[in-house]
């Protein structure tokens, strides 16, 4: 089997992160957040993944020949000139994903992050007999969303309606599709949204059908909602293998600590905390809600929290770091600095407090 990320554009709500990498290389749960999704896939027998990117494919793909051979899968880039929205970059990637068998092919959003149930969406897939079909979740506010209106028994989509003023439903499209072949030929080689524009087509044909995403999701496209699904992501980690996280007097709740990290002594690391290869975290540091991404040091008695602190850089000693504070890639915080949702862009260094939020350039 095939499958194609759509991976899109230049990542600027996760800036100054993308500033460094393009977003689906940026750590989640200390591996880049694509890393999940290909080995999810990999896991069910796809062969080939295809990339949908405009924007630096060079440095995709640079990155992931490595993971290529050591996970035994086909990965290659189908690059966009013009960005194509949705569909699009299906039309563009067709020659890649058709071979012939027939078989479906899976489409993924490149920021969406959950347990990928993939071999129950196979199942459901063949079983309904469909062109096509989505992967919906249940959300609390759907009216921020498009709902999905479908059949309870069935699955089979009725209708989209587009952030509905009255309650019709509360199932939203997760951005995880599974397609026959025969999807490719309602698409044109231009700018078209898959969610507008071809799955309503489908549906009208009563060919499009819903399956429900058991466990998490989340989009992690911006840094709220990226500390919020590291926390349902080790939550989920907890539920299915416990043994990866990290343990003992200093862990409280679900800590996953990568093994060549360094821990001092007398640190509380917890909850919901992603320490990455090669951090340094000194004694009596505070950790809580927050990723330390690789080869970033935090020095003695900081405390860090709802933050990202990005590639190579260093929290002071006694400094506090909190309220959404992201330190892109080997940005330096200074000794007993105080930073309340700093956005610090790369290679900076921080001498003065940051009182209230704001980009520092």
């Amino acid at each position: 089997m095939k499958a194609l990320i759509l991976v899109g554009g230049f990542g600027t709500r996760l800036r100054p992160l993308t500033l460094s990498v393009p977003k689906p290389l940026v750590d989640f749960g200390n591996k880049p957040m694509i890393l999940h999704q290909i080995e999810a896939l990999k896991e069910v027998g796809v062969t080939e993944v295809v990339l949908a990117i405009n924007y630096q494919p060079e440095v995709m793909l640079n990155f992931l020949k490595d993971f290529e051979s050591k996970l035994g899968i086909k990965i290659t880039c189908s690059q966009e000139t013009e960005p194509l929205g949705t569909a699009g970059p299906l039309a563009l990637a067709r020659d890649k994903l058709v071979d012939g068998s027939g078989d479906p092919f899976f489409v993924l959003n490149s920021d969406v992050i959950s347990e990928y149930p993939f071999a129950e969406l196979i199942q459901f897939h063949r079983a309904h007999g469909g062109e096509a079909t989505i992967m919906v979740t249940k959300v609390d506010e759907p009216s921020k969303y498009g709902v999905v209106v479908m059949e309870e028994g069935t699955g089979k989509v009725e209708r989209f309606v587009e952030k509905p003023k009255a309650f019709v439903g509360n199932k939203i499209n997760a951005g995880i599709y599974l397609l026959n072949p025969s999807v490719l030929d309602r698409i044109e080689l231009k700018p078209t949204s898959i969610e507008k524009e071809v799955f309503p087509r489908i549906a009208a044909d009563s060919g499009l059908f819903a399956m429900v995403l058991p466990g998490f999701w989340m989009d992690i496209g911006q840094p709220r909602d990226y500390i919020t699904g590291l926390r349902l992501y080790l939550d989920s980690l907890r539920k299915k293998a416990p043994g990866k996280l990290a343990s003992g007097a200093h862990v409280l709740g679900n800590v996953l600590v990568h093994e060549t990290a360094v821990i001092g002594e007398g640190c509380l690391i917890g909850p919901d905390v992603a320490v990455g290869p090669g951090c340094v975290v000194e004694a009596g540091v505070r950790l809580s809600r927050c990723t330390v991404m690789r080869g970033a040091r935090v020095k003695q008695h900081a405390c860090v929290s709802s933050s990202i602190i990005g590639w190579h850089s260093t929290v002071g000693k006694w400094a506090r770091v909190e309220n959404m504070t992201i330190l892109g890639e080997d940005v330096h915080v200074c000794d007993e600095i105080y930073s309340n949702g700093g956005v610090v862009l790369p290679h900076k260094e921080i001498k003065s407090s940051i009182l209230k939020p704001e980009i520092v350039m």
